[in-house]
């Protein structure tokens, strides 16, 4: 460690002691922005920052199992990010794969990390998708040390619009009439069709880069969400940055429109 990060190291481990266990996120979502910036400010390849933020990826993953956050929620692909040159598509797919495989076979704090894509898979490359369903079917005895859905192909409205398909066809293979669904349908019935599942809500979703928005992430879950908004680009996230958001959000206190 360098003298000019011992009082970085110094301020971490302060934050650090003074989290309150009792009120650290159970899940968190994150938004991992700005690789393609991080690269132009680096003056190297848009592909240099892709693998740079997964570098970063599998350092936050770590940071979790640390910190016994026991559900995370990676933005990575977006369905808008379908639209990219395919150039930069075929070198992300690659990156966005070994990323994933790198996950899978991590055992930060002695135990495996269990790695659940979320999104849609037709949309995606077969190589890709491919790898996506090996690596959801590993399957290890011991509990994990985080469990990591990772949004690849992955669209907030696409989701809602897969989960009310998915309850019209169970519905249709039942015989019941789309007005019996109707009057009977609930939130709850909708997010039991979600790509997440079974569960938790996210407690806390952060997004790097500066922008201040969700971009399509997780629209149904996030209804009593907590935001951390960080000027760095994902890149640069560091884990006294991470401290500090799950800082911010154990001082707030949380409403559920009561």
């Amino acid at each position: 460690m360098s003298l000019r990060d011992l009082p970085y190291a110094v301020y971490e481990r302060r934050l650090r002691r003074a989290l309150p266990a009792d009120r650290l996120p159970r899940h968190i979502g994150v938004v991992v922005d700005g690789n393609r910036r991080w690269a132009r400010q680096a003056g190297a390849h848009t592909a240099d920052g892709h693998l740079a933020g997964a570098d970063k990826i599998v350092e936050f993953i770590g940071w979790c199992a640390e910190l016994d956050v026991p559900t995370v929620t990676l933005y990575m692909l977006s369905t808008d990010n379908m639209s990219r040159s395919s150039e930069e598509l075929d070198q992300l797919m690659e990156i966005i794969g070994d990323t994933l495989e790198r996950l899978a076979e991590s055992r930060p704090g002695g135990r495996p990390v269990r790695v659940h894509p979320v999104g849609a898979p037709e949309l995606l490359p077969e190589p890709l998708a491919a790898r996506l369903r090996e690596i959801a079917e590993i399957a290890d005895d011991e509990p994990p040390s985080v469990h990591v859905n990772v949004a690849v192909g992955y669209g907030g409205r696409q989701e809602i619009v897969d989960a009310v398909k998915a309850l019209l066809r169970d519905a249709e293979s039942r015989g019941r009439s789309p007005g019996a669904v109707a009057e009977e349908l609930t939130p709850g019935a909708i997010a039991d069709r979600l790509y997440t599942r079974g569960q938790p809500d996210p407690d806390l979703i952060i997004r790097t880069s500066g922008e201040q928005r969700l971009s399509g992430f997780l629209m149904w879950q996030s209804a009593y969400s907590e935001f951390y908004f960080c000027e760095a680009l994902w890149p640069d996230f560091r884990r006294v940055d991470f401290i500090r958001a799950l800082r911010d959000f154990a001082q707030r206190q949380r409403r559920y429109g009561g």
